[in-house]
């Protein structure tokens, strides 16, 4: 272990070698969170003599989980196959397979994505004869959304929602999806985290159990949990207490679907005894651009206190532009890149531009076509939501399940 440990700093050492109890990492912008989390699991293995499978790892990913999956293996070899490292939606799905039966459903249940959630909706809602204007099925889906991951049933949205004529109404189309899923052995993504909560829940023999089996939780990108995800971790971690969760309040990018950033800032509140580890050491950017990153997040009001530094290069300025309008930023980078690039300072194929949203890439494109720039824009549908792949997926659920009338 000693050769592994002389790759760290004194801030990563000290994490990877924490004892028993609630560990809070906060990982600034490349410190290395990912070496930490991977050699810890190396640690508990190697010197703690931790069963693998006592340990649970959770990411937002999967290429995180299997990025992670990897640097362990490589780590302590065919060992780490006993453990559980991946989502938090693959994790908890795995635990519903086993204990379908105890809310109703079967382990065959399938998952319906985005666009199924819709055709479920439009189908509730045309059933109440409800006008589809006023009760939008992806503005619903939305809603519907935030109240699972609040961990809002139909009948207590319904209470919530009072004397408001239309979030009762939403409440009654939330009753209805929510028995049409049931009725078909269904779920959605926020119900494989909702289920879990109540399995949980309801069935506290069930928690002990998985509280027995995870003895040792590490949890990454904590500031970006939501409440329900929150939940599941602190009834999980509530027996032992061997909670690492690993974050940075400065990057919580994810409130607008459901992230709860008083996770994070108030995990010392959840657990008084809890260690608190800054990891500030950068290994990614020049002190120019951390300097810059530094004084532009010190104004953030709710937030833990950190300061990147790197031991790396000063780098080169930065260069800001304050422009009346997109037009103009568009055609100041195009010319930027255009004379940059013919002057030999680098090719194309080395300049990334990125942007806020999708729709102002038209005006970047526009300005590059102009300046004869080649370009590449990367995005668009992902691999399962194309539509010959769903219809093949379609087939598939229907052999598992002759019940499954979605498919």
């Amino acid at each position: 272990m000693d050769d592994l440990l002389e790759k760290l700093n004194n801030e990563q050492r000290e994490a990877v070698l924490h004892d028993e109890g609630p560990l809070l990492i906060l990982a600034g912008a490349g410190s290395g969170k990912t070496r930490v989390i991977t050699y810890r699991i190396a640690y508990l293995i190697r010197v703690r003599s931790v069963y693998p499978s006592n340990i649970l790892a959770i990411t937002f990913t999967n290429k995180a989980a299997n990025e992670m999956r990897e640097r362990i293996n490589t780590l302590i070899g065919d060992t780490s196959r006993n453990m559980w490292v991946g989502t938090f939606h693959s994790m908890f799905a795995r635990i519903l397979r086993r204990h379908a039966e105890l809310l109703d459903y079967t382990p065959t249940y399938s998952i319906l994505d985005s666009d199924d959630q819709q055709k479920v909706l439009k189908e509730c809602i045309k059933e109440m004869e409800l006008n589809d204007k006023l009760f939008a099925p992806r503005l619903v889906q939305t809603i519907i959304s935030k109240a699972k991951n609040d961990m809002q049933s139909p009948e207590e949205f319904s209470i919530m929602a009072g004397n408001d004529m239309r979030m009762s109404t939403i409440a009654k189309i939330y009753r209805r999806y929510n028995d049409r899923l049931l009725s078909n052995n269904a779920m959605d993504f926020d119900d494989i985290l909702f289920n879990t909560v109540r399995l949980f829940k309801e069935h506290p023999d069930v928690l002990t159990m998985y509280q027995e089996k995870f003895r040792y939780i590490l949890v990454d990108e904590y500031q970006d949990t939501n409440h329900c995800q929150y939940l599941l971790i602190q009834l999980l971690a509530k027996r032992y207490r061997n909670l690492c969760v690993v974050g940075d309040d400065d990057q919580s990018i994810y409130s607008f679907r459901g992230a709860d950033l008083s996770n994070i800032l108030d995990f010392e509140k959840d657990f008084k005894d809890a260690k608190v580890i800054k990891l500030e050491e950068n290994y990614r950017s020049t002190s120019t651009i951390l300097n810059a990153a530094n004084g532009v997040i010190a104004h953030n009001k709710k937030r833990k206190m950190k300061n990147l530094r790197t031991s790396g290069d000063e780098g080169d300025p930065i260069t800001f532009l304050l422009a009346d309008h997109h037009g103009i930023e568009s055609y100041y980078c195009a010319e930027s890149i255009r004379r940059d690039a013919e002057s030999g300072a680098f090719p194309y194929s080395e300049v990334a531009i990125l942007y806020r949203m999708n729709a102002l890439s038209r005006t970047i494109e526009s300005a590059l076509r102009e300046k004869g720039i080649p370009y590449r824009v990367y995005g668009g549908l992902r691999f399962y939501d194309r539509k010959e792949i769903k219809d093949v997926l379609a087939y598939l659920r229907l052999i598992y399940s002759d019940a499954d009338n979605y498919a």
